[in-house]
């Protein structure tokens, strides 16, 4: 596949067939996936394959309560859980989970099923590796996921390569001291996140819609000139 292909068409794939993901698939996308870039090439990823029946249930039953408060707050036209956001509207959206945990049990979707993906990934980050250069800045910190998010990109995009459709999900994240149980995770080892891969039961898409280069990129300064070709 053309790597400028590749990178306009890994979208998001939710839905799956049953078809097995075979061993030495995974075990594919996992030695491409190796080449991410990463700070210091100190490779700070751990991955988690699920397969226990028992252990995929109880990962979807910590994933839900975050997911029914994730949804009110995308109904109500928030940013789900932004660093800036209006409290007190997303107090107010998140109230109603219980409504939305209602209907996911009236019409159950990817998050209901997460236990029945083909290939559940759990991606863990080893804190003492991570240059966190704005880990003493008085806000947010964002710098350390620079060196574990690309290795899950590169894990999508070599399922593509592979035919297989995928997605990374964090809302699991919420219920993390249960996750450090679940995992048998050391005090240092933290999940960056949730992937899940199988083969997508319909026609991927091919004509993801992004924002145009000029609503983002900018010269000189943040409220400067659009970047125009």
């Amino acid at each position: 596949m053309e790597l400028s292909q590749a990178l306009r068409s890994t979208g998001a794939v939710r839905d799956f067939t049953d078809d097995p993901v075979p061993d030495d698939v995974l075990y594919r996308m996992l030695d491409t996936a190796r080449f991410a870039p990463n700070g210091g090439n100190r490779q700070a990823w751990h991955v988690i394959v699920v397969r226990d029946p028992a252990t995929r249930v109880a990962l979807r039953d910590l994933y839900l309560p975050g997911w029914y408060e994730y949804l009110p707050q995308m109904e109500a036209g928030l940013t789900p859980f932004a660093a800036v956001t209006d409290r007190d509207a997303e107090a107010s959206a998140r109230a109603r989970a219980p409504e939305f945990a209602e209907r996911g049990a009236a019409t159950p979707g990817f998050a209901e099923h997460l236990h029945e993906v083909p290939l559940l990934l759990v991606l863990t980050a080893d804190l003492r590796n991570l240059a966190t250069l704005d880990r003493d800045l008085d806000r947010y910190t964002l710098v350390g996921g620079a060196s574990i998010y690309p290795f899950a990109w590169s894990l999508l995009l070599a399922a593509h390569d592979e035919g297989l459709g995928g997605v990374i999900t964090t809302v699991a994240i919420r219920e993390e001291p249960a996750l450090q149980e679940l995992f048998h995770l050391p005090e240092h080892v933290v999940v960056a996140g949730v992937l899940a891969f199988g083969y997508p039961a319909g026609k991927r898409a091919t004509r993801l819609r992004r924002n145009p280069v000029e609503t983002f990129a900018t010269v000189d300064r943040y409220d400067g000139r659009a970047l125009t070709q």
